[in-house]
């Protein structure tokens, strides 16, 4: 199962997106409550493809919460395949599709 949820929504030619992403986000700063530093675990870069065409990415860092929640619009419509891809910094990588509708 992703850890990616998705709602694609078609407004007139101009689709919006929400997108919530299940992630712990650690900084490497924090410790646990035995005093050691948990490591750092976060996003580093997100993409969204429509129809095989990037349409949003972004490049995360260490100041971004824990399961990081995105909203962005981009021109579409109804009936057109959404990806949205993640990848941390220590390499893992999630995906989920949708159909706009």
């Amino acid at each position: 199962m992703s850890s990616i949820r998705i709602k694609a929504k078609d407004r007139k030619g101009l689709v919006d997106v929400k997108c919530l992403m299940k992630h712990n986000m650690e900084t490497g700063l924090r410790k646990d409550k035995s005093g050691k530093k948990i490591p750092e675990h976060w996003i580093q870069d997100v993409s969204a493809e429509s129809n095989g065409k990037t349409v949003f990415s972004a490049a995360f860092n260490t100041s971004i919460s824990k399961d990081p929640y995105l909203s962005f619009a981009f021109a579409g419509k109804k009936g057109d395949s959404l990806k949205i891809s993640w990848k941390d910094n220590t390499g893992a990588t999630d995906s989920a599709e949708t159909v706009i509708k």
